[in-house]
Formats: structure tokens, sequence, C-alpha cells
């Protein structure tokens, strides 16, 4: 008996829409053939009129916990950035898949202790940060669906997770390093702030001769289907910025590499990555990650005393905490030379280094 042809959700099942009688009837299996086979069998009652009419039938139309996600990012195509919807794939795929082919109205109406169950089982899976974000998912895409909320439950706390860094007395021996070679810009630009999605959106048709400072235009991502796709804004609204362009060799490296047009970053993020850390153990650096240059310039930025607010504004962060979390890493230098500081200060040393100023300052 022939229906509709079959198709592949992005969650992996299969799915028919038939319709009859003037119904439309959603089909859903786990296979091709299964979903083929259940829409061919209510075909043939419907035929054979042993399916009752639409407004004969006592039973809701059961939307399933992942046919519910497709509708939840279909909704929201236009809004959520490709990074996003990729996040939203992977936790659909991967997690809670105990779950996924229950009814969301049934799943809204389960207990605080029956979801705690649910979270606990799926703890024993993935790390808590990666659980914390896909339980969120879980309970906004129920909300959407069914317009309630789900209990709040105990989850555990994340591990918090120090990035590596460069130290100040390791950025410049770094700089050297790189010199010259085919991954200088990228990664000079990252410890300029830059993030690597930003990075590899710069053509060099935006990039002006001689630059001061270089104005950060998107973004590249991967998409759901692990394509690198470019979208217009960057991670946040503060993303759009202009980042000066402090190191000289980065200024004579764009000059010497310069193109009329085309990607300023030639190679793969991972072919960078694994430059840049084969560049700091070679040189018994910190190995950092391309993220970490980035932290790099927060904590140069740090040791030099800048201003939170200047550093978010040139590094694009528009969470005063991250930026306080990053400023917090002191340095071991920085340590040793507050403690020199303050015990100049007990000791007298600061007070005669202010009057010896002033009297230098009154002899002018």
């Amino acid at each position: 008996m022939k229906v509709p042809e079959a198709r592949k959700l992005p969650s992996g099942t299969w799915f028919i829409q038939l319709r009859l009688g003037g119904e439309s009837i959603p089909v859903t299996a786990a296979s091709e053939k299964a979903c083929i086979r259940e829409a061919q069998s209510i075909k043939a009652d419907y035929l054979a009129g042993k399916r009752k009419p639409k407004e004969q039938e006592e039973e809701k139309e059961t939307v399933t916990l992942t046919a519910a996600m497709d509708n939840y990012i279909k909704s929201k195509d236009n809004t959520l950035s490709p990074a996003t919807i990729r996040g939203y794939r992977k936790i659909q795929k991967f997690r809670f898949q105990r779950i996924m082919q229950e009814d969301v109205e049934a799943l809204a109406a389960k207990s605080e202790k029956e979801w705690q169950v649910i979270v606990n089982a799926e703890a024993a899976l993935c790390a808590p940060k990666y659980l914390k974000n896909a339980f969120g998912f879980v309970k906004g895409v129920i909300r959407y669906s069914t317009g309630r909320m789900i209990p709040e439950v105990k989850l555990s706390a994340p591990v918090p997770s120090e990035r590596a860094f460069l130290m100040p007395d390791e950025i410049l021996p770094f700089v050297e390093a790189v010199k010259g070679t085919f991954f200088e810009i990228p990664a000079l630009l990252a410890l300029s702030s830059m993030r690597i999605s930003e990075i590899q959106a710069l053509d060099w048709k935006d990039i002006p001769k001689n630059p001061e400072f270089i104005k950060t235009a998107g973004a590249v991502v991967l998409d759901s289907d692990n394509k690198l796709t470019k979208k217009k804004q960057g991670k946040n609204i503060t993303s759009s910025r202009n980042v000066p362009i402090l190191i000289p060799s980065l200024k004579v490296a764009l000059e010497r590499e310069r193109k009329p047009s085309g990607p300023v970053m030639d190679i793969t993020q991972d072919r960078l990555r694994e430059n840049v850390h084969k560049v700091c153990i070679r040189n018994g650096l910190t190995d950092v990650s391309i993220h970490g240059l980035r932290h790099s310039f927060a904590s140069l930025a740090y040791h030099l005393r800048m201003p939170e607010k200047i550093a978010m504004e040139i590094g694009g962060w528009s969470d005063p905490g991250t930026m306080n979390k990053i400023y917090t890493h002191i340095a071991k230098s920085d340590i040793t030379r507050y403690q020199t500081e303050m015990a100049a200060f007990y000791s007298g040393k600061t007070e005669e280094k202010v009057k010896n100023a002033n009297e230098n300052a009154n002899e002018k």
C-alpha cells in the first residue's frame, strides 16, 4: 500500500506525515521500514473503516521529547546561532536517551522524585557541566511544548576548570618563537585577545594597510552538520569591537603576508592548535590552547595593572565575572612583587620613596 516517502529527522528517527480524510497523522519509528509499515497499517485501517473519525478520537496526539526538540529548534531557527543548534543536536542525540521517546505531557507531569532518578542516571554518563546544559535544554523544550515547568532537582556541582595561560614573562619568548612562522598572524591575533572563531572570519580586504587596530567582523563556527559557517554576529554584543595591534612583529607580519582578499587565517583550526602546542613544548613554555592565548592577554593586562573595564572592552568580554575570574589568576611573579611592595610599606621604604618624589617635584 502506497504511503508518503519516509524522511529521517535530525534526531535519527524516521517520520511520515499522513493525510487521511482531512486529518493530519504523524507517524514516527526508529527505522525507515518500521515507519512505512506503521503508516501502511494506519492507512489500511482507515480504508477498512476501522479507524475512528478525528472527532471521535479519544486519545490526544502524542508528541515525544525528541519530536518536541525538533519543533523547538525549528521555531527558533532564525535566532539561534549555528553553534547553539549544534549543541542542542548533540544533546538530542546523546543525552537523556531513556526518555527521548516519552510523551512530553507525561514528562511534564512527573514528580520531583521521578526526575531526580532520571537525572541521577544521566549524571553517571556525562560531566556535571554537560549534564547541567543538557537538563536546561530539556526543561526549556518541555516548557515550550506544554507550558509547564518541571520540578527542580539537585545536580552535581561542575568542577571549576582553569584554562592554562602564558605567564607575563613567557609572552615575549612566545612572540619571538612564532616570528616568521606560517601561523604567526593567527597566533598573535589570539594573543591580542581575539577568539579563534573571530580570527577565522577575518578577510584581508577588511584590514587596511599599517592598521592601528583590527575590527572584528562576525565569527566562523561549526553548524549542526559539523560544517564551518560564517555568522555576522559574534559570541555576544561586545564581540564587535576594535582590537588594537600592540605587538610590533604582528604589524610586520600583516604587511609581509598581505593579500588583496581572502581569509587572513588560511590554515585549519586544528593545525593552528597543533603548532601552538609544539612551540610551547619546544620552548619550555606553558602549554596553552588558542583560547589560552586569549586569556594570556588578560593575564598580561592584569600584570600591567590595566583596569578591568578597559581589558573587557578590548577583549570583548561581556560578563564581568569572567574577566574577574581571569584577573584573579595572579602570576607567581605578581605575588612576589606584591609581597615586596607590602614589606617595603611596613619597613617605611614606601614613605621614603614618596617623600623623595615630592622633593624632586618641588625642585622642578
